[in-house]
């Protein structure tokens, strides 16, 4: 028995998940052929069949559901062991990986990346530009940026955060509505107003932070449409189909159109945060984080309040 290719093992538990070959065609970005020949090639790795192939799908054998059984751990082990490997190597190296969305970091991002550098000989300073939480968030995880920054609430277990900025919240609304010409607003008044949802979220419990659910009378968010991205949020405000609640910063990157942005003075800030892994260099952490609080004047800030 030769050994175990990972990627034929991946393809092979991405089959049993779903009991069919096309599905798991679809999930890997493979052709249909790849996949099979992956499984193919696993089970004679293996000396054994992992699947009875029907006309609806396939089934696992009894060799097959041992395998999915134990399998994803054995992936999972692998993908924690290179992501170390890589962290312990980067750290040596003087390399910080930085995932970053350009709409929460524009404006200090690089000037964070070239103090560090200017501050720790050596250091190399990279920065990943993720278009959504959601992605910055699949970098982090896969061991691809040692740290990122993200709007709080995440909601995934075994991160670390701190808080680096507090951005107000606005919220967009159709320059057609009613409350269009106010310059400010309070939670109160967009009761009955559906909110607009992009699908980029981390969690649940940030999808409830941006809902600003519940209201302070305690009623639920009206839910509006979910969409695929925040841009998708300004189109269906435009029409009226909804407002949507965001970080103030936000207005100055995004087209402004046929919506009014305005302030809403009874919601929580958006606290823009570092976060990281365990398994990120500490030391470095520390000192981005110290970095960035001086970029964006966070610690003045906490003093004058």
């Amino acid at each position: 028995m030769s050994d175990i290719d990972l990627r034929h093992l991946r393809s092979f538990l991405v089959v049993a998940r779903h009991r069919s070959i096309t599905a798991a065609g679809a999930t890997l970005h493979l052709t249909q052929q790849a996949v099979s020949t992956h499984v193919r090639q696993l089970e004679r790795s293996l000396g054994v069949d992992l699947l009875v192939r029907t006309s609806r799908g396939v089934l696992l054998t009894a060799a097959g559901e041992e395998l999915a059984a134990g399998g994803a751990t054995v992936v999972d082990d692998v993908a924690r062991l290179s992501a170390r490997v890589r962290a312990v190597a980067n750290a040596r190296t003087g390399t910080l990986r930085l995932a970053c969305c350009p709409a929460a970091t524009t404006v200090f991002a690089v000037d964070v990346a070239d103090a560090l550098e200017a501050a720790v000989p050596g250091l190399r300073v990279s920065l990943k530009g993720a278009q959504t939480p959601r992605q910055e968030l699949e970098l982090l995880n896969g061991g691809h940026a040692d740290a990122a920054f993200m709007w709080l609430p995440v909601g995934e277990v075994g991160l670390h955060t701190a808080v680096v900025r507090a951005d107000p919240r606005a919220v967009v609304l159709s320059t057609r509505h009613p409350l269009a010409d106010r310059p400010t607003l309070a939670l109160a008044d967009l009761a009955d107003d559906p909110v607009i949802r992009p699908d980029v979220l981390t969690s649940p419990v940030a999808e409830r932070f941006w809902l600003a659910d519940p209201r302070p009378d305690g009623r639920p968010a009206p839910r509006g449409p979910l969409v695929p991205g925040v841009e998708d949020c300004l189109l269906e405000v435009g029409r009226g189909r909804g407002v949507w609640f965001a970080p103030q910063p936000l207005h100055a990157l995004l087209p402004a159109g046929n919506v009014r942005w305005i302030p809403v003075t009874d919601a929580e800030p958006h606290d823009l945060a570092v976060v990281w892994h365990d398994r990120a260099p500490q030391h470095l952490i520390s000192r981005l984080i110290a970095e960035v609080r001086a970029v964006t004047g966070h610690d003045r800030q906490l003093h004058a309040a």
